[in-house]
């Protein structure tokens, strides 16, 4: 299918270029065609190029073609889900997505994440609160790279059975390496950089996810329950990353031998 886009004002092109050094690039996944032009027009005024799939298979087969910067995955789509999607964008790609819910329960919220999304928007929303919400995931991702460019001091962080290689971007747990994705990756150095502190949600979340960062703390709590199944024991008794009640959440030292 043919992409529909909306063609910028210029002032609005300049604005959507401060970002990235060129259009910003949308792949909006809706089947609601009222909610479609309406976001079409909205998104364009602010200076993004939309392209718009209407179903979850559709959003594959465009995706390598659109190269998007940002997607907007609407949760209930036919054909494959926005979850399906979403999962299948992850496995190749590590483009920022939000997915976009009509329900608002905890359970699409929590799942969304779970199989990485960045953030999430429930219906009705106000375009200003979008707009905003994909600036913030695009800023962020756009000083992540730029923080990836230019490399650490070579440190390597351990903490018992835990090694964090930031320069490699590696972790291995009782010596057997494991695989995080970026936000895994960030959350867990930070807490082994302050082992035995307790860092407080507010911390956490204004250091991994950035102080404009205006989606759920659930957010948070989603990735720490991803950390505990990559390097705990046993999961469900958490004894490495430990959850401090009322405060946020603390990496144990390990007791010396």
């Amino acid at each position: 299918m043919t992409p529909a886009k909306t063609p910028p004002r210029q002032a609005d092109r300049e604005r959507a270029q401060d970002l990235t050094g060129r259009p910003v690039r949308v792949l909006l996944a809706e089947d609601e065609e009222s909610f479609v032009e309406a976001l079409v027009i909205g998104l364009g005024r602010e200076g993004f190029d939309v392209s718009v799939a209407k179903d979850g298979a559709e959003v594959l087969a465009m995706f390598d073609s659109v190269a998007p910067d940002v997607v907007l995955l609407d949760i209930m789509l036919p054909k494959l889900s926005g979850i399906d999607a979403c999962r299948a964008i992850r496995a190749r790609s590590t483009v920022p997505i939000i997915m976009v819910t009509a329900k608002g329960t905890e359970i699409d919220t929590v799942v969304g994440l779970e199989v990485g999304a960045d953030d999430y928007v429930t219906k009705p929303y106000r375009l200003r609160e979008l707009v905003a919400r994909m600036r913030a995931v695009l800023r962020r991702t756009h000083l992540e790279e730029t923080a990836e460019a230019v490399g650490a001091d070579g440190a390597v962080f351990e903490a018992g059975e835990i090694s964090v290689d930031p320069e490699r971007h590696r972790v291995f747990v009782r010596g057997e390496e494991v695989v995080l994705r970026r936000k895994e990756f960030d959350l867990l150095l930070l807490l082994v950089e302050h082992a035995g502190r307790v860092l407080t949600r507010d911390t956490l979340i204004d250091r991994v996810w950035g102080t404009d960062y205006v989606g759920d703390t659930k957010t948070l709590d989603v990735h720490v329950k991803r950390l505990r199944a990559h390097i705990e024991k046993d999961p469900s008794a958490p004894q490495i990353i430990t959850t401090v009640r009322g405060v946020g959440y603390r990496f144990e030292v390990p007791p010396r031998r």
